[in-house]
């Protein structure tokens, strides 16, 4: 980082200080709904299973990805919004990022769902690389709505699905508080957060401006699918699979039902936006997870570019200048108007890989 400003807006003096009024009243109306829920038994308590931490899912220190991305100023932070409380009392957050100057006068913009990785047990919206991931969006002209979930081994899928679930919900009922347009929301996650990107793209059918589905999906290094078959295909090793395991509360995976519900490519059918897949050749998460993903999309007639980069760089550690030029411009591409096209790549293209890194 550099000495660049970013403002980080607190709910006594938000900019706009309307939207902090409105985070507070939706806060409150989530915590009444949880206390109505739980027959008045549940207490409130933030996302903190044991053995969770608020770590990276890129687990070196080297400046790669979106590290070498230097934070813009005037960028507005309005951190821990409530977009929901579970049953059980957990309190479900989310971070928005504006960008530093407000729209034109009857102007929307688009919102961004940002979902951060962490083998679906761990990381956080506002570590230092997922909340560079929301200023950067924010930096491109996007709101971005950086999103937590509940974590493994508190609870197993399909919560931490049906948490961004609602949180696309959230931001489509509150799109004109923010400036944006309900019917161009779209998706960027990375490692789990890109598989519960993808999902969020191909699960439901039909219009694109409703409910939990959204227009675009951008996704770097996401384990896609997560049947057994589908694993040994793509040649996983014991690692990916026993992070699926857990995941989905399984002992085998060829004895998991729940693993065909987890995966984007069961549900996928013309209906789906567009789709942008990121992955390096040999990173940990088999090349053939995300290629496999294409060929099904492109098989049913969905839109779809993906961009391949050499070396073992894993999610938001390929996220360099040239990945998010691509990412930042495809968004561009299929959320200017809602039904805009998007060009489907023949064959993936290969760039310069940043510095390898380990497994997250």
């Amino acid at each position: 980082m550099t000495g660049a400003s970013v403002k980080f807006s607190r709910p006594a003096q938000g900019r706009p200080r309307r939207r902090a009024l409105i985070a507070l009243a939706a806060s409150a109306t989530a915590l009444m709904g949880a206390v109505v829920l739980s027959g008045f038994h549940a207490e409130l308590h933030d996302i903190d299973p044991a053995g969770s931490d608020r770590a990276s899912e890129l687990t070196t220190t080297e400046r790669i990805g979106i590290r070498t991305w230097t934070v813009a100023t005037g960028i507005t932070v309005e951190p821990d919004v409530t977009y929901g409380t579970r049953e059980d009392g957990t309190r479900l957050d989310l971070d928005v990022c504006s960008p530093a100057s407000d729209p034109a006068p009857g102007e929307t913009r688009v919102g961004i769902v940002s979902i951060h990785g962490g083998s679906w047990a761990r990381g956080d919206k506002s570590n230092d690389d997922w909340r560079h991931v929301c200023q950067w969006l924010a930096s491109e002209g996007f709101v971005a709505f950086s999103v937590n979930y509940r974590l493994v081994p508190a609870v197993h899928f399909p919560a931490a699905i049906d948490d961004v679930g609602l949180a696309v919900e959230w931001v489509r009922a509150h799109a004109a508080d923010y400036g944006i347009d309900a019917a161009r929301i779209g998706a960027f996650g990375g490692s789990a957060g890109g598989n519960l990107a993808a999902l969020l793209g191909t699960r439901g059918e039909g219009t694109l401006d409703a409910g939990s589905r959204v227009a675009a999906v951008a996704e770097l290094s996401g384990p896609i699918d997560l049947t057994d078959a589908a694993m040994q295909a793509s040649g996983a090793g014991e690692l990916v699979e026993q992070i699926a395991l857990n995941y989905l509360g399984c002992d085998r995976l060829a004895d998991c039902p729940q693993a065909a519900d987890a995966s984007a490519t069961t549900f996928i059918d013309p209906s789906d936006p567009p789709v942008f897949i990121g992955h390096s050749e040999s990173e940990f998460i088999p090349l053939r997870q995300s290629t496999s993903f294409s060929e099904a999309l492109s098989a049913a007639g969905v839109a779809n570019t993906m961009q391949v980069v050499p070396g073992v760089g894993h999610s938001i550690g390929i996220l360099d200048e040239a990945m998010r030029g691509k990412v930042a411009d495809f968004f561009r591409a299929t959320l200017t108007a809602p039904a805009s096209p998007v060009v489907t790549d023949a064959a993936p293209a290969v760039e310069a890989a940043p510095a390898p890194l380990a497994a997250g």
